[in-house]
């Protein structure tokens, strides 16, 4: 079988390769096509996966910029998955968004080989555009409603991330509920798990902040970066370190801005880091940040880094959004949404009181070993693949059971 996914490289998708070990343990062969990421080739087989990746190509972030982007993606994915297919027929199709531009590619090898399509449902597009960009429903907006219709009516089966967006698939795609599984991207607690502190990350101060995830328009790092201004600078809290890993759109922004407001010894932003160095951040901060404001995606999206924090015991600060309390539960403090004050003092309450703050985490910790693991997930998820190519709970693993 094979799996397309375009905003981001393989194994660095959590997600997606999650996905792709559950499958290759119940006896699946798996090509993953993808953008290249730093460090990886054109062609490797990485613990029995076989991913076939493209050289990058992401011109700016504008609407013209995306548009560029993903003509690119759409034509390099049809070549490679060309490409594999001489081995042999796929049995299943996984395309992932965003974007939600590959249902041709799903109707072609349909039409040719019989091919079963599965959309696992990542995100909102169209929520997504209006939260980046901040448009009207005009005609970018009617063409990402359009594009989201015909993927949904291409896909033989949907796996949504959650209930909110399970029951978009159903009302906005039309799709029969029997038709959509929720499958949550629940971490791996056995590797996600708190080991022993780095001191030195905390660079001389008593207590560390994290922030882990994409950086764009819609993550709110802006905010989380405000919110640490207000705290070194307005509350002349000297002893909170602040490290945000990852990287985006808005990263060479955010140094900039951090620069101006003076926090260059406060704020760390390292970019994308490895996951030995996440592991050490989350090991040693105090706290995790969710700064996603409140826009028509966020309200209705599960965060993965909300229940990455989780699994390593931290207690968790965010905005009050509706799929977030589901995910999070007790394990977060939560605050009004987009109000950047009230979030610093969220903030400093948490740190200075280490009884609520062991507490949170070890409920975060709890909810993910008994209800958000991925080892809680996986059963459904290749359940629809086993559903859809025929293949029963007592088969025996198959070397060939897809191209």
């Amino acid at each position: 079988m094979a799996i397309i996914v375009q905003n981001l490289p393989v194994p660095f998708d959590r997600r997606v390769w999650l996905e792709c070990r559950s499958l290759v343990d119940r006896g699946y062969d798996v090509t993953v096509v993808c953008p290249q990421g730093e460090g990886t080739g054109p062609s490797q087989v990485v613990d029995g996966v076989r991913i076939l990746a493209y050289p990058a190509y992401a011109p700016g972030g504008s609407a013209l910029g995306y548009l560029v982007e993903y003509a690119w993606s759409f034509l390099s994915t049809a070549r490679l998955l060309r490409t594999a297919r001489r081995d042999g027929p796929f049995d299943a199709l996984q395309a992932c968004n965003p974007p939600d531009i590959f249902w041709p590619i799903a109707r072609w090898l349909r039409r040719r080989d019989g091919t079963r399509f599965v959309f696992d449902h990542h995100d909102l597009c169209p929520e997504l555009y209006l939260s980046r960009f901040e448009g009207t429903r005009g005609a970018q907006y009617k063409g990402l409603l359009l594009l989201e219709r015909e993927t949904f009516r291409a896909a033989d089966r949907v796996t949504s991330t959650n209930e909110s967006y399970a029951a978009i698939a159903s009302s906005r795609g039309g799709k029969p509920p029997e038709h959509v599984s929720v499958v949550r991207t629940g971490p791996d607690p056995d590797r996600l798990r708190r080991h022993e502190p780095v001191p030195d990350l905390r660079r001389g101060r008593r207590h560390l902040v994290a922030y882990l995830g994409v950086m764009g328009p819609q993550d709110g790092v802006d905010l989380a970066l405000a919110a640490a201004d207000v705290v070194v600078n307005r509350m002349g809290r000297d002893d909170v370190a602040f490290t945000f890993m990852g990287s985006g759109d808005s990263y060479d922004e955010l140094v900039r801005r951090r620069d101006e407001l003076g926090l260059a010894d406060a704020v760390h932003l390292p970019g994308r880091v490895p996951d030995d160095f996440v592991r050490d951040v989350l090991s040693t901060a105090d706290v995790g940040l969710c700064p996603d404001p409140l826009n028509p995606l966020n309200d209705v999206s599960t965060m993965n880094k909300t229940m990455e924090y989780m699994a390593f015991g931290l207690p968790v600060v965010a905005f009050d959004l509706r799929e977030t309390r589901v995910s999070a539960a007790g394990a977060a403090h939560y605050v009004r949404p987009n109000d950047v004050d009230e979030y610093a003092r969220a903030l400093t309450s948490l740190l200075d009181d280490p009884a609520r703050r062991s507490e949170m985490g070890r409920q975060g910790r709890e909810r993910v070993e008994r209800h958000l693991a991925w080892e809680h997930q996986q059963e459904g998820y290749v359940r629809v693949f086993d559903e859809l190519v025929g293949r029963t709970a007592d088969t025996a693993p198959l070397a060939d059971a897809g191209a």
